[in-house]
């Protein structure tokens, strides 16, 4: 599995590719230089359950830590993430 990263001004998003296919993505929205709003979590549905979007988060938390950037998990997914595990949640806005 590859990790990518897209960003621009505005948004961004973190996939995962396995054989060149997406098999996960989480978006995310700017809101000023340091903070960032996960707003959505897929997963391939043959993929589901296999940690992909657990991944993902990991993924953009450490990219948060490196850049010191605070998140806002407006997801689901990613709330219920940093409401489960509390050594992800220094990255929180």
């Amino acid at each position: 599995m590859i990790i990518k990263h897209e960003v621009d001004t505005s948004k961004g998003a973190v996939y995962a590719l396995e054989n060149d296919k997406k098999i996960g993505e989480m978006t995310y929205s700017v809101a000023g230089p340091n903070k960032i709003i996960i707003d959505h979590t897929e997963v391939d549905t043959a993929q589901k359950g296999m940690g992909i979007g657990k991944i993902l988060l990991e993924w953009l938390v450490g990219y948060a830590r490196d850049n010191s950037i605070k998140i806002i998990p407006l997801c689901p997914f990613a709330k219920a993430m940093f409401d489960k595990d509390v050594d992800i949640r220094d990255v929180l806005a």
